[in-house]
């Protein structure tokens, strides 16, 4: 083994006790939010981090209040923290009045480091997200999936009521008046509006969700600029114009949209 590769150090995971417990760095001894941990088991363990909470999750803790005081503490924890654990999170208590600004700077040097911010205002919230993330340590990630039944009725009101102002009321008359998805698509405005409960907007959702293209005008645009060859076939000056016969036909090229602005912390960084 290279001196390199023996010099490099270990990564800062600390098996614990039981494996419902949370390792809790020396330095957190006293912190209220310890209090507040509830469910899971509590334990302190030499790690870099404030709090483990999974074999590859390490947390840093950090008061607002203690902040402004000491400014230059967080950056020699993230310094310490290195590249180690694969979710990294900094779990903000904001117990200030003041919190935009140092919230948003400190936002700026986690995206720089690789790191997840989490804001919580109490003690009793910060305990909750740390028992949480360590309850659901080995679940999958599909356990918060929505689970929707196989039925038919009940597929058909997921889909329908994910159209804006559709309830579920809604689409029990929409079932019971034309049978089927199909003939809902078909459904002229004119019969939508004779259904008890639905107004023009309404009407208007549900044709714009069967009708209205996925595309939109920006999409369509790249497609026709990535079609349309810039010259002519011969290499000559592009035309103006599609042919058609002996008439020229203007083009569908639309200008592209304005581009969303920047963010200010992207100026920043």
């Amino acid at each position: 083994m290279s001196s390199s590769s023996s010099s490099r150090p270990a990564p800062p995971v600390v098996i614990p006790g039981s494996g419902n417990n949370i390792i809790v760095n020396p330095l957190q001894r006293g912190n209220p939010v310890l209090e507040c941990i509830r469910n899971v088991g509590k334990e302190y363990g030499d790690i870099v981090a404030d709090y483990q909470v999974g074999r590859t999750t390490g947390v840093l803790f950090l008061s607002l209040k203690y902040h402004r005081l000491h400014p230059e503490y967080i950056h020699t924890r993230i310094e310490k923290l290195a590249h180690h654990y694969t979710l990294r999170i900094l779990l903000i208590l904001s117990d200030i009045s003041e919190h935009k600004d140092p919230i948003r700077e400190l936002t700026k040097v986690c995206i720089t480091n690789n790191i997840t911010v989490i804001v919580a205002f109490s003690f009793e919230e910060a305990g909750h997200y740390l028992t949480i993330f360590k309850q659901f340590e080995h679940k999958p990630p599909n356990m918060i999936k929505e689970r929707v039944d196989k039925d038919y009725a009940s597929m058909l009101r997921t889909s329908l009521t994910s159209i804006s102002k559709v309830n579920k009321t809604d689409v029990e008359t929409l079932r019971s008046s034309f049978g089927s998805i199909a003939n809902i698509a078909r459904t002229s405005p004119d019969q939508l509006s004779n259904l008890p409960g639905f107004g023009q907007v309404k009407v208007k959702n549900i044709k714009n969700a069967f009708e209205k293209p996925f595309r939109n005008h920006a999409t369509n645009t790249l497609a026709f600029m990535a079609s349309s060859p810039s010259q002519g076939p011969m290499g000559n000056e592009p035309h103006d114009g599609v042919e058609q016969g002996n008439t020229v036909a203007e083009p569908s090229y639309k200008p592209p949209r304005e581009p969303s602005p920047v963010w200010d912390i992207e100026l920043d960084l």
